[in-house]
């Protein structure tokens, strides 16, 4: 039995199976290393890619978005999590190398491969220039996972984190304005075109900065964590509009206010247990968009253009790699060179090699108003150029890390996590034994038997541990970094615990954190 009386009613429910069923594909394949062990070390992006590929083969298409709508729908949301999520204290460190890596980058792919595919392959100078544009953007999202999961260096994830960021932003501006000009041909003044970039950027800048301020200290007044989702789930796509209306860069906006309200806040007293709550809700929300995007990347490809095209996606392979060692290479020689960052040649190898392309260049070439000429060539390009990034480049990153010696010894540190927590649990068996010595539940001797053995168990591994740490320097630093989060989580427990019996109407600001600022 339907209720639905109207067209626009039926369109809803329309739009509402597909989602449902995109969403049940991606869940689908989230489980299938589960079951074939041979995939478990392919990528999850890479996976909705090959599963999007196999409906498309079958004539299955999940989703028609309109190219204007690309953009706005998909991403807000990933560019508010990764600047959110972003350190500005380890940020600024790096703040130089990732500057130029972006900013720098984007600039050398669109000359690199505009040039590599109009002087080999005849491309116009606009189409081809647009492939640049579309592949000028990286994605940091799948390598960084990898890098979490293998231990790579801390170094390593803030470079390629800040350059991800930077480097969206000038991406989807320097693409507007080849855009524009695809679609409005006229003669480029260089002094107008940086001015115009200026501008947008500027204008993003102030009014996601200002956003950014306001909604992180109405964020410090709400201790409902749904609230607060709610809150920064409007505010990424309110930030996007409202600066695109005004004539800025919405992208530029969307970063600056997720770096403003995910340090501001942090900084001023959003206790961890709230903050995991929101890591949670984002880490659902581009899960889910990335689901979408990755699988339309091969839901949206048509085999025979992608074929006809083969010749010209090589061209832009090559010239991406190419572009990308400029980059690295260059300007970590200049970096190093001028500003002593200190940049080993082992870890630029890494950030040249783990130059993948993503969401965001799929966003962009799908964006592609359907007036532009070569389209549906610079979305073949782009998208032949995405599957070589993540399924050659992101498949061979691990085996990179090993062989240049960059690989953290995770082994290590769970093993020493383990005597950590089995003492913890023990002393809590201590405890507990001797308090229960008053309600005669067990006769003494088996009691005094039972406290001896676990007092015994506490000796070895209090000598267990002492050992490690004697052997292993390294993991003196590690115990401080545990014991500091050990004492924030304990006060901000405490907190919540006044805060939720009604005690108190807000949590205090945390004062634990000032013990360990130098």
């Amino acid at each position: 039995m339907s209720f639905l009386t109207s067209a626009t009613d039926v369109a809803i429910e329309k739009n509402l199976k597909q989602f449902l069923f995109i969403l049940l594909v991606a869940l689908s394949a989230a489980g299938l290393p589960k079951i074939f062990s041979s995939l478990r070390q392919v990528p999850y992006t890479l996976l909705l890619v090959m599963v999007g590929l196999g409906l498309a083969l079958v004539d299955v298409r999940l989703l028609d978005l309109s190219p204007g709508m690309i953009l706005m729908i998909f991403l807000p949301p990933l560019l508010f999590e990764a600047a959110w999520n972003m350190k500005w204290s380890k940020l600024k460190e790096e703040l130089l190398p990732s500057g130029l890596y972006a900013v720098g980058g984007v600039v050398l792919s669109i000359a690199t491969v505009g040039w590599a595919l109009h002087a080999f392959a005849h491309v116009p100078w606009m189409t081809a220039l647009l492939v640049g544009a579309c592949l000028s953007a990286t994605d940091s999202a799948a390598v960084i996972g990898l890098f979490r999961e293998v231990g790579a260096g801390k170094r390593l994830t803030t470079l390629l984190e800040g350059e991800s960021l930077f480097n969206d932003g000038a991406a989807v501006v320097a693409f507007g304005v080849l855009v524009e000009l695809a679609v409005n041909p006229q003669p480029v003044q260089v002094s107008t075109t940086v001015l115009r970039f200026l501008v947008v950027t500027g204008i993003g800048l102030g009014i996601g900065g200002l956003i950014g301020v306001c909604v992180a200290f109405l964020t410090q007044r709400y201790e409902l964590s749904w609230v607060e989702q709610s809150l920064t789930l409007v505010t990424a796509y309110g930030t996007y509009l409202l600066v695109e209306e005004l004539g800025g860069s919405g992208v530029i906006g969307v970063v600056t206010t997720g770096l403003v309200i995910g340090n501001f806040s942090a900084k001023t007293g959003v206790v961890p247990v709230k903050r995991s709550t929101m890591i949670e809700f984002w880490e659902f929300a581009v899960f889910f968009v990335n689901s979408i995007l990755f699988l339309l990347l091969g839901d949206q490809i048509h085999l025979p253009n992608l074929v006809r095209n083969i010749g010209t996606t090589s061209i832009a392979i090559a010239a991406i790699v190419l572009s990308r060692a400029i980059t690295i290479y260059g300007f970590s020689a200049l970096t190093n060179g001028l500003a002593k960052t200190d940049i080993p040649w082992r870890e630029q190898t890494v950030l040249w090699w783990s130059g993948l392309r993503g969401s965001v260049s799929i966003s962009l070439a799908l964006s592609i108003p359907i007036v532009v000429m070569g389209r549906e060539e610079i979305i073949a390009n782009s998208f032949g150029v995405v599957w070589f990034t993540l399924l050659v480049q992101g498949l061979t990153v691990k085996l990179l890390l090993g062989s240049l010696k960059l690989l953290e010894d995770q082994s290590l540190q769970q093993q020493y996590l383990a005597l950590i927590a089995r003492r913890d649990a023990l002393c809590q068996v201590a405890t507990h034994l001797t308090q229960i010595s008053d309600q005669l539940t067990i006769s003494s001797t088996l009691q005094a038997s039972q406290q001896a053995f676990v007092q015994q168990q506490l000796q070895q591994l209090h000598i267990d541990i002492q050992q490690m740490q004697e052997q292993h320097p390294q993991l003196q630093a590690f115990s401080v970094q545990q014991h500091q989060k050990e004492l924030l989580a304990i006060e901000a427990n405490i907190y919540t615990k006044f805060v939720q019996s009604g005690l108190l109407k807000a949590s205090p600001i945390p004062i634990m954190q000032k013990a360990f600022d130098p």
